[in-house]
């Protein structure tokens, strides 16, 4: 057990040392961490994480009742003292082991920051150059867009006074317009006036005709 825990030990420190210097190994060590942090990864290690400190704890209950018992008998024996220095060590390296593995995973975080920090910064370099090199570039073609904007600023008001001048023409024709709906409205009062009267004057006309042959036929008689 002690074994492997100095094997885990040493193997977590040679990965931190290389997680540290810039050589062609980080870049591979740094895709086997992505990969492990990937799919069922991270479960993996959160369940051996657990299943240490799981144990971690075991070895210090274990101190604690050596000492308790260590206390009660008043005397030290030399078999719970030497279980007692097993457990501290065990308990000491697996919480190295612990410590180290924090470290490997924020070492590994940093560096993907890092990463993409330096790619943001190299976008925006080029970017910012690219505009230096554009804005010196477009100088002559901002000057041509001033003047641009110059006559289009006077073809606006030239548009202005034309449609400022079609508006009053507009509000004449309205009104005029209004004028002949008004006579229109007169024109057509008149007219139905006139049809009633032409109306009356009909059925006149028509009492006369009935009237007229009915005297003719009595002086015939």
């Amino acid at each position: 057990m002690i074994q492997l825990l100095y094997t885990v030990i040493f193997s977590e420190m040679a990965l931190i040392m290389t997680l540290l210097f810039k050589t062609p190994l980080r870049k591979l060590v740094i895709m086997s961490l992505d990969r492990v942090k990937r799919g069922r990864g991270p479960v993996v290690v959160k369940t051996v994480g657990g299943t240490v400190f799981v144990v971690l704890m075991s070895s210090v209950y274990s101190m604690v009742k050596i000492q308790r018992r260590t206390i009660e008998a008043g005397a030290v024996n030399p078999t719970d003292q030497v279980l007692m220095s097993k457990h501290m060590l065990e308990a000491s390296l697996m919480g190295f082991v612990l410590f180290l593995s924090l470290m490997i995973d924020r070492l590994h975080h940093y560096i993907r920051e890092l990463r993409l920090l330096r790619k943001t910064m190299e976008a925006a370099k080029k970017q910012n150059r690219s505009f230096e090199e554009g804005k010196n570039a477009n100088a002559d073609e901002l000057k041509s867009l001033e003047s641009e904007i110059t006559k289009l600023k006077t073809k606006i008001k030239e548009l202005e006074y034309e449609h400022e001048a079609k508006e009053k023409e507009f509000s004449t024709c309205k009104s005029e317009a209004e004028a002949l709906k008004k006579q229109s409205e007169g024109f057509l009062l008149e007219y139905d006036r006139l049809l009633e009267e032409n109306q009356s004057l009909r059925s006149q006309l028509e009492s006369l005709d009935q009237s007229v042959p009915q005297s003719e036929g009595k002086k015939n008689m």
